[in-house]
């Protein structure tokens, strides 16, 4: 029997962050972790031949510029930490030779577009400049704050103009956001893909106010020296430098609860961990149901725990290992486009996108409307000298036509299908370059990430009635749970998944409040500013 400050249950990115924070806070942190690999989705592994780093979950950081955990815990000046923005960071080659790209630089991007559309360029310089104020003042910051109460958050939204711009996105689908600011469907369709890209339903109202932080990314996506899982490789270093300790293949019985007081964990083996308060990274069902126990809750709470739902939609994956640097037709008239980080394939126009999305969403399966990326183009570390990986990244549905089981029938065969449509773009993919090939399903996902359900890479769906302070509910949206010090700091809570640290930030500082101990690390001046101009 051993005794802790705290237990942290997962030691995904979250779970790393969070005992990160408190460790460097003179906690005694112990992070527990079923797999026997650390990093949850921030995965590197050698899936296809020796030498060859695929990131098989996580390889687009989004919040790179913005998350505060990079700074707080010195993850660039003491542990050596590096990103790249690779130029373009999105691009869509169409199969007549044309291509569109976006760039970081918007005149880039501009010119780009005015080859389709000289409205639509200027329209994407307006919104733009407009998108970036609106995730500087307020979409960026309020990702590392804790959740207010709706109506709390509508009064301050309210009272600025940016606040209610964003607001006003609310209330319309991605899809009619799009038309109503570009013409042409070339155009419509990669920023329609890059609103949508993380699961948000493109005929959907209630959570658009995303839709400009999406759109701003797709200018601003990073990717990670060495591969995704350097970035838990360092966040379990300062964990480990600060005294907090990390197990894993730790198999957990129960979260031991008593006279509704959280008082450690108890693994299968018998094994007992003490601890003043536990923090759980995993889903709601799993922390309350399968670990607190419904005898130990009340009757509300496991109905609204009850109410949550997974992601209508997951990933299908294809990791390749090539001999030879992939070349697109379309670069030989925009040598850029050789360099991209993420490519839309197969969907060239908004019309086939939504096709797409609407047969994903009735259980079926395209040969079209993937991203795809080349990760050892922009990091030769990732791959042998001179040969490269790829990456094959599609919508799919977890519940297929035939039931989720089919997916061990038909992987091969929708692998091959989506490397056909690629090769049709890039005509060196196969023959004698393609040395080997990996694949991921939904069903995949599910099966090496628990918590994870129905391959739900975001612990839960965006949607209007599970976001924000609704985030699992309003019962443990502030990372406080009805359980006393049970916290719940991962992708369920707010503010949500995709490798944005919010839910472990905004849980450090909950607990810090809660506990009682004093915080280390000071506000981002991102969230000063936020609160001075009253949209915080």
């Amino acid at each position: 029997m051993s005794n802790y400050d705290c237990i942290i249950i997962g030691a995904g990115p979250n779970g790393l962050t969070l005992g990160g924070y408190l460790a460097k806070a003179g906690q005694k942190v112990l992070i527990l972790e079923r797999r026997v690999e650390i990093g949850g989705g921030l995965q590197t592994e050698q899936v296809t031949l020796p030498g060859f780093l695929h990131s098989t979950h996580a390889v687009f950081h989004a919040m790179v510029d913005y998350a505060p955990v990079f700074a707080d815990l010195e993850l660039y000046e003491k542990y050596g930490l590096r990103f790249i923005r690779p130029e373009p960071v999105m691009a869509m080659p169409l199969k007549d030779g044309r291509s569109l790209c976006i760039y970081s630089d918007v005149e880039r991007t501009c010119r780009s577009i005015a080859q389709f559309s000289q409205r639509d360029s200027e329209s994407y310089r307006e919104m733009f400049h407009r998108y970036k104020a609106y995730v500087d003042d307020f979409l960026a910051p309020a990702t590392y704050v804790r959740a207010e109460p709706a109506f709390e958050h509508l009064l301050k939204m309210q009272s600025t103009q940016v606040g209610r711009e964003i607001q006003d996105h609310t209330g319309r689908t991605p899809k009619e956001i799009v038309d109503e600011l570009f013409e042409n469907e070339h155009v419509k369709a990669l920023i329609l893909y890059a609103a949508c890209k993380w699961g948000l339903d493109y005929n959907l109202e209630g959570v658009s106010f995303l839709v400009p932080l999406m759109i701003n990314r797709a200018a601003n996506y990073y990717q990670c020296i060495g591969g995704s899982h350097r970035l838990s490789h360092v966040l379990s270093k300062c964990v480990y430098d600060n005294g907090g300790m990390i197990l894993g293949s730790q198999i957990i019985k129960r979260i031991i609860v008593e006279n509704n007081v959280a008082k450690g964990v108890e693994l299968e083996n018998g094994t007992i961990y003490n601890a003043n308060y536990v923090a759980s990274t995993l889903n709601p069902y799993q922390t309350f149901f399968d670990y607190v126990g419904k005898e130990n809750l009340e009757k509300d709470f496991i109905t609204r725990i009850n109410d949550y739902k997974w992601e209508d939609m997951s990933l299908f994956g294809v990791h390749m290992a090539l001999e030879k640097r992939p070349h697109f037709k379309a670069a030989d008239q925009n040598p850029d486009l050789d360099n991209a980080f993420i490519y839309l394939i197969g969907a060239e126009t908004d019309e086939e996108l939504i096709a797409h999305w609407d047969q994903v969403r009735a259980g079926k399966l395209t040969s079209g409307a993937f991203n795809c990326t080349f990760p050892s183009v922009n990091d030769p570390s990732q791959a042998p000298p001179g040969r490269h990986t790829g990456q094959i990244s599609q919508h799919a549905p977890y519940n297929l036509a035939e039931g989720a089981q089919h997916w061990y029938r038909i992987r091969q065969e929708q692998a091959e299908r989506l490397m056909s449509t690629l090769e049709e773009y890039v005509p060196n993919l196969r023959d004698d370059n393609l040395l080997w090939h990996y694949v991921s399903t939904p069903l995949d996902i599910e099966n090496k990430f628990l918590d994870m359900v129905q391959g739900s890479i975001k612990q839960g769906a965006y949607h209007a009635l599970q976001m924000g302070y609704n985030r699992p509910n309003e019962y443990c949206s502030r990372h406080v749970t009805p359980v006393k010090n049970l916290f719940l700091c991962g992708a369920s809570s707010f503010s949500g998944g995709l490798v944005v640290f919010g839910p472990a930030y905004n849980g450090a500082n909950a607990i810090a409040e809660e506990i009682g101990f004093e915080k280390w690390w000071k506000e981002p001046e991102i969230i000063t500013k936020a609160v001075e101009k009253g949209l915080l």
